[in-house]
């Protein structure tokens, strides 16, 4: 149950009503065509819900916005609502205040869904793909991959929450440009070892990493030197076939490890079958390309020229934006990169039926974004509209206040391996998801593996084993720590209704973050809900309430808010200890 979004909707539906009563009566002039908007304000002690309407419709009114608001409350029915009161404040709010009947629901509705309290019926479910990672396979995971990771799996299970059907999926590069640098850098490492370092140079532009030596290492150790006899193009492709083969599993495992599991790994050299060259066909049929020195270009120029004047840009707007034309196919006759990736949303949009498609991408990728959506566009896809990009922004690690490189372990770049032997994974998802994706996270590693409040997952986490701790002293005294029916309306003081309230947030709170496409508004709400909690326990006594009756609900309440914690740490992919 969306109980905020409830109340919000009645608010305004109050209002409106109240306005139509005010009209019939001749003590408003006209009515808007507009709908009443309502709002939360950040203080409740004038109301749970606002309304700025009689301002906004001063002019449709005729009168004083602060005349037109005692009006509305005036005409207001609140009987068989949610709503206790209705009232006006000048300049002209009309504020609204909540029934003790909505407290109740709220809780009996943690208690009747349990784990599934948050998840919502979308009224327009979508079929969603959520791409993310997707890093070459030709050596270790970074820290941008390990923060796309939290991002995207965090982001699909928002979605999935809020109704909508989402898979996930990482595109393996399993082709191309990347993959014969990978079997030449392979190769050379592999040769050198056998003949010396000076026996075979290395090339220029191969991946330089010690895990390269390390698979050509293993393959010798493995396989022996027998593959020095084979021609150039056939050892190449062993080479690459065994790295990839020991790389993709590893990335597999990492991922795992880090609580991230796939629906679906689909591999680039898939579309090398054929489809690549349909869909550029596809582009051409419909008079998008043109052959330029032995190459096949895509007229990304025009097509994005119409996309932005349609869009209102001026001519002098797009000339700044320096548009180019984009090569798909080479002339040696191989397709570029970036006519794989168009191939590849194709097979997306069009072959598997998703309505969006989510990309986590890095934030270097900018330029990429408006030619491939235009690209999907010209294949008749509505690129703009069904193709989304997440752009995030770099990790800078932190340990005393300096920026680290290294791993201490290696002495090499961090990998998200080696972050995961270093902090708990809790601690890494959480801190990956605190900030807006296009903003820089700087992610302290010292503050990462604090056990106190200071560190923001251990303040979320203690708050639930607290429940969890307060529940189990009171079961040892022989107090049913499940009590069946309580009298909910006991529960008046405003650090328990202040909490309900915060409880309540939780389903809207993963709307708002699906629709936004930004999970970290979940740490900040899990925050919130401990802070509620621990100020909750401060005041109100549970073992010597007043009365058994005030005990069992109180006992009601922290049953709730272990249930609301567990639910927001398990939608970021943390875990809810119940001691610490």
């Amino acid at each position: 149950m969306n109980a905020m979004q409830l109340a919000t909707a009645q608010a305004a539906e109050i209002i409106e009503k109240s306005c139509a009563e005010a009209f019939k009566k001749g003590l408003l002039p006209s009515l808007p065509e507009t709908k009443p908007g309502v709002e939360v304000p950040k203080d409740p002690k004038n109301g749970d819900y606002a309304s700025s309407y009689a301002m906004q419709c001063a002019k449709v009114f005729k009168m004083a916005p602060v005349k037109a608001a005692e009006i509305i409350c005036q005409n207001a029915e609140l009987e068989n609502t949610m709503f206790s009161s209705i009232t006006f404040a000048p300049p002209g709010f009309i504020n609204l205040k909540l029934g003790h009947g909505w407290y109740e629901k709220v809780l009996e509705a943690i208690g009747e869904e349990g784990k599934d309290f948050g998840r919502s019926v979308c009224p327009e479910p979508k079929k969603i793909m959520v791409e993310f990672v997707s890093a070459n396979p030709t050596g270790p995971m970074h820290m941008g991959n390990a923060r796309g990771g939290v991002l995207g799996d965090t982001l699909a299970e928002v979605l999935s929450r809020a109704g909508h059907n989402v898979s996930r999926e990482f595109y393996v590069n399993d082709a191309g440009n990347q993959i014969d640098k990978f079997a030449h850098s392979i190769e050379a490492r592999l040769f050198q070892q056998l003949d010396g370092e000076e026996a075979f140079p290395f090339p220029e532009d191969g991946y330089h990493g010690d895990d390269i030596k390390e698979l050509a290492s293993a393959y010798l150790a493995e396989r022996g030197d027998a593959i020095r006899n084979l021609p150039q193009q056939e050892r190449l492709d062993e080479l690459a076939r065994f790295g990839l083969e020991r790389n993709i599993p590893k990335m597999q495992a990492d991922l795992k490890r880090y609580g991230i599991v796939y629906d679906k790994w689909f591999f680039e050299s898939q579309l090398h079958k054929g489809y690549i060259e349909e869909t550029v066909k596809m582009l051409t049929d419909r008079g998008y390309t043109y052959e330029k020195d032995g190459a096949l270009w895509l007229k990304t120029s025009d097509i994005l020229y119409k996309i932005y004047k349609e869009q209102g840009k001026s001519d002098e707007q797009i000339e700044k934006l320096e548009l180019k034309d984009d090569v798909l196919r080479r002339g040696n006759g191989f397709y570029t990169y970036f006519a794989a990736d168009i191939a590849y949303h194709r097979n997306k949009l069009a072959e598997r039926g998703f309505d969006i498609a989510i990309n986590i991408w890095g934030a270097d990728h900018h330029g990429h974004v408006a030619r491939l959506k235009g690209a999907l566009d010209a294949l008749g896809l509505d690129g703009e509209r069904r193709l989304e990009i997440v752009l995030m922004q770099l990790v800078r690690l932190m340990r005393d206040g300096e920026v680290v490189r290294m791993s201490k372990r290696t002495g090499k770049a961090i990998a998200l391996s080696d972050l995961l032997d270093e902090i708990p994974i809790d601690s890494a998802r959480y801190f990956f998801n605190s900030r807006v994706s296009d903003s820089t996270l700087d992610f302290d590693l010292d503050l990462a593996v604090r056990q106190d409040s200071e560190n923001p997952v251990y303040y979320v986490q203690y708050a639930n084993a607290r429940c969890k701790s307060i529940l189990k002293a009171l079961a040892q005294d022989g107090i049913d720590t499940d009590p069946k029916n309580p009298d909910l309306s006991l529960l008046t003081d405003d650090a328990e209704l202040s909490l309900i309230r915060k409880l309540a947030a939780l389903p809207e709170e993963i709307r708002l973050a699906a629709e936004a496409r930004d999970p970290s508004r979940l740490n900040r709400y899990a925050s919130d809900c401990a802070t509620a909690f621990h100020h909750f326990y401060s005041i109100c006594r549970i073992k010597e309430a007043a009365t058994p009756e005030l005990r069992d609900a109180r006992i009601y309440l922290v049953n709730c808010v272990s249930q609301v914690i567990s639910n927001t740490l398990d939608t970021l992919g943390v875990s809810a200890p119940d001691h610490m």
